[in-house]
């Protein structure tokens, strides 16, 4: 079984910033991709960003682009998403998946494995 919890969600105003941050554990196996999607009220879920294990592949929606980043720690197994410049249509609850086949990949049917989600709520 494998548990990813995210954490560093919260209400932040238009241009801040947050760090999201998904820790991996339990029988959970290198290498593997991390994603991030997001989930408005009444929206479907949305891809946001994805890494491989080495870092050298790395996508980010065309909305998130200049703003996000994504990064992470293997030796922590866990994930961080720098968001800047953040805007009310930010505003969603963020998932952290596992693809267990390093396969960094936009589609959520992809992944192996979800967190919980975290809420980010952006106010203008």
């Amino acid at each position: 079984q494998v548990q990813l919890v995210e954490s560093g969600g919260g209400l932040v105003q238009a241009g801040g910033s947050l760090r999201l941050s998904c820790a991996a554990s339990g029988r959970i196996f290198s290498p593997y991709a991390v994603g991030w999607f997001r989930q408005a009220p009444g929206k479907e879920r949305e891809f946001v960003a994805t890494i491989s294990w080495s870092g050298g592949t790395t996508y980010y929606a065309d909305s998130v682009k200049g703003r996000f980043t994504l990064s992470r720690d293997n030796a922590k197994n866990t994930a961080y998403l720098q968001m800047n410049s953040l805007k009310p249509e930010d505003t969603a609850v963020y998932y952290c998946a596992v693809n267990n086949a390093n396969f960094a990949t936009i589609q959520v049917s992809r992944y192996d494995y979800w967190g919980q989600g975290t809420q980010v709520t952006v106010s203008s």
